[in-house]
């Protein structure tokens, strides 16, 4: 499993806001994502394509608009992934603390 370009792509805060608005309000047409945003549509796309790059996102066409939606797989994937490095994290400190405190 790669998860390095998900983690690239959603390292931008703009890609992040788009996934945090597809988490909280299901899938969105470009129209609607770009509603409120300080980015232009087409920064907008710009940012869709690259999050539907990394296998974050897909996109299905009803009629003449675009609807974007998460990819839950592939953010499944990532989470895993943050999972065990937190865990990791987790045990070298835990070592850490079980070594000062000898």
């Amino acid at each position: 499993m790669k998860v390095a370009p998900a983690l690239a792509a959603l390292g931008d805060e703009s890609r992040l806001q788009i996934v945090m608005s597809l988490c909280r309000n299901g899938p969105q047409s470009i129209a609607r994502l770009t509603e409120g945003a300080e980015i232009s549509r087409q920064g907008v796309t710009k940012h869709l394509h690259a999050l539907h790059r990394a296998g974050l996102l897909r996109c299905e066409r009803h009629g003449r608009e675009q609807i974007w939606r998460l990819e839950p797989k592939r953010l499944a994937e990532v989470r895993r992934y943050l999972d065990r490095i937190s865990k990791q994290w987790d045990d070298a400190l835990d070592r850490l603390r079980a070594a000062v405190e000898e």
